[in-house]
C-alpha cells in the first residue's frame, strides 16, 4: 500500500469519529467539519514523518478545536463589549452540549476524550499534554461540576 492511500485510508476510516469529536468539543456541526478537514491539512502536511497516524490526527482535532475556542472566545468578547448585545434567548441548543459549554475548556476535553473516545488516561494526558495525575483531577473536577448542573 503506497504513503497515498493510505492517508486516503486513514481519511475514509476517521473522518466521521473526528467529526463527532469535534463536535462534541465545539458544540457546532458544520464548525466541527471545517475543523476536521484543517486537522487532515495538518496530519497530510507532516505525513512522512508521522508514526501513529490515528494519534496524531486526535491530537490535531482538539488542538485545533482549541485554538478555535479560543479564538471564538475572543471575539464574542470583543464583541460583547463593543455592542454590548445579550445574547438571544429563543436560540435552542443541545441539552449536554449546554451543560459540557458550562466547563472549562480543558476538563471538557479531559472528559470527551476519556469518556466519548474512551481514550485511557496515559493517552488523554498525551493529547492535553500534561500528566495523568492532571487528567483523573480535571475529569474528577469536571464530573463533579456537571453533577451540580444536571439534576437527578
Amino acid at each position: 500500500m503506497t504513503r497515498a492511500s493510505s492517508f486516503v485510508d486513514l481519511y475514509r476510516d476517521r473522518y466521521d469519529p473526528m467529526v463527532r469529536l469535534a463536535y462534541l468539543l465545539v458544540g457546532d456541526a458544520a464548525v466541527a467539519e471545517e475543523l476536521v478537514q484543517d486537522a487532515f491539512v495538518k496530519v497530510h502536511r507532516h505525513w512522512g514523518s508521522v508514526e501513529h497516524p490515528n494519534a496524531y490526527l486526535r491530537t490535531a482535532v482538539v488542538n485545533t478545536c482549541r485554538s478555535w475556542g479560543r479564538r471564538r472566545a475572543r471575539e464574542q468578547d470583543h464583541q460583547r463589549r463593543r455592542l454590548e448585545a445579550v445574547p438571544d434567548p429563543e436560540l435552542v441548543a443541545d441539552e449536554m452540549w449546554d451543560v459540557l459549554a458550562t466547563l472549562p475548556e480543558r476538563q471538557r476535553s479531559a472528559i470527551v476524550l476519556r469518556f466519548y473516545e474512551d481514550m485511557p488516561e496515559a493517552e488523554v494526558a498525551a493529547v492535553l499534554r500534561c500528566r495523568p495525575n492532571t487528567v483523573r483531577t480535571l475529569v474528577h473536577r469536571g464530573l463533579a461540576a456537571l453533577r451540580r448542573e444536571v439534576p437527578r
